[in-house]
């Protein structure tokens, strides 16, 4: 059967239980508000970077490139951009998921189709490609921005892959090569062909692979299984990574560690963000007295904004931030413990993996433990698209979040009254009380 026709299969899966037990519709109650604070409160550091290390970005561009940037330009930007991803959490907070699930593959062919367009759009050298550093990544909205489609091909790919391996969970082919792993592969490999080869993006090749491995742990692919996976991916990587003298400068320069030349490109980059993070010492220099934002250090804006912050808020900020990214995704693994139905606990699992693996590569790149990979900082990077689509999969989880039960009711859920939709006050795994009061 072909990819397509796989798609269409597993889509008219998606809104069947995956057992007898998930059978059951767990009665709606109040959401984790947690899940929005913790956002909230990374989306508002994000804002206040940009609207302190904007007017010097501004500079440096117009300068180098003699370009027209005002000062306000990139917050005035950030300010849309965080308003559209509160929309998009909105939506998909409030949009039933069920429908989002039954539309999975489309939504992934959709995704799939954009990333083929942009590829036909830069070939063609069409001014709707937008083309940067050698790469063409986004398309060119005009006074609308730019639009990233791997963006939203990682949200297609965790709705999508969701489904399907409810699917093979609930027939029992986890572990099936031909019916689950061939055609995981497949879909893997057109996604990567369009993301590291055609849009020379591995960040988020990784983001995606990893988003993959997690979904598979949840969904109960034996050991043996996911290791064979991991290794897999681990050699395709490797074969992306020799592909690509870029990316070969970036091992041996990870490798050859701080005595590598400070002249290479890629030394150069970590050097200036460790600088940034030694300059800011415990409590930083403050709003609007970065130096290394100043041109010294690579985007400075989107992937060097952790050692940016580093160096406007210290070392306290940066423990700060950490414990927000930290304690979010606390939530999401709370949230996906107390879900009942395998499909939705692997949305979550999707989501921790895709907004984990930004959060570790982007950090560790920043402070020379991992080489560099130009990922995004979820929610604090400059760039619409990847918080939008972060945002949304995020409100997909504040909505899930409606349909918890507490450890000590797992058991009792047959008895739920499915048509109640009376909201019963305190989340249902936030305390041992709430299971009394449920």
């Amino acid at each position: 059967m072909s990819l397509g026709g796989r798609i269409k299969q597993a889509s008219a899966q998606l809104a069947k239980p995956l057992n007898s037990t998930e059978s059951v519709v767990v009665r709606r109650h109040r959401p984790d508000y947690l899940i929005v604070l913790y956002m909230g409160l990374l989306m508002l550091l994000g804002l206040i970077i940009m609207y302190a290390i904007g007017p010097q970005r501004a500079n440096v561009l117009n300068n180098a490139y003699g370009s027209d940037y005002s000062d306000s330009y990139f917050f005035i930007k950030q300010t849309i951009s965080l308003v559209l991803a509160l929309a998009a959490f909105w939506a998909m907070a409030y949009f039933p998921y069920k429908w989002v699930l039954k539309y999975a593959g489309k939504i992934l062919i959709i995704a799939l189709l954009a990333c083929v367009l942009l590829a036909i759009a830069g070939w063609l050298d069409l001014g709707i490609a937008q083309k940067s550093l050698g790469a063409t990544r986004w398309f060119n909205l005009g006074p609308l921005g730019s639009l990233q489609p791997a963006e939203f091909l990682k949200f297609g790919i965790l709705v999508f892959l969701a489904g399907f391996f409810g699917m093979k969970a609930r027939q029992g082919k986890i572990n099936d090569v031909q019916a689950t792993l061939i055609p995981l592969a497949v879909l893997t490999a057109i996604s990567m062909l369009f993301i590291i080869i055609i849009q020379k993006d591995m960040g988020t090749g990784i983001a995606i692979a990893g988003t993959i491995i997690t979904m598979l742990f949840v969904a109960g692919i034996n050991n043996r299984m996911l290791i064979i996976v991991a290794l897999a991916l681990l050699g395709v990587g490797i074969i992306f990574i020799l592909m690509a003298p870029h990316r070969i400068d970036r091992i041996v320069t990870y490798l050859k560690g701080d005595s590598t030349s400070v002249d290479d490109a890629g030394a150069y980059h970590i050097e200036h963000a460790k600088i940034a993070i030694g300059t800011g010492g415990l409590f930083g220099v403050g709003i609007g007295n970065s130096v290394q934002a100043t041109g010294y250090l690579p985007e400075a804006i989107n992937d060097s904004v952790f050692a940016i912050m580093g160096e406007t808020f210290g070392f306290v900020g940066l423990v700060t931030i950490l414990v927000l990214f930290v304690a979010l995704m606390m939530r999401l693994l709370k949230l996906m413990d107390h879900l009942v139905e395998m499909r939705l606990k692997l949305l979550v699992a999707g989501v921790f993996g895709w907004f984990g693996s930004h959060v570790i590569l982007n950090v560790a790149a920043m402070l020379g433990i991992f080489p560099l990979t130009g990922i995004t900082l979820p929610l604090l990077s400059f760039g619409g698209t990847s918080m939008i689509f972060i945002a949304a999969a995020l409100g997909l989880v504040f909505q899930l979040s409606r349909f918890t039960v507490h450890t000590s009711r797992l058991k009792e859920a047959h008895n739920e009254n499915s048509s109640s939709r009376r909201g019963v006050g305190r989340t249902r795994y936030s305390g041992s009380r709430s299971s009394s009061r449920a």
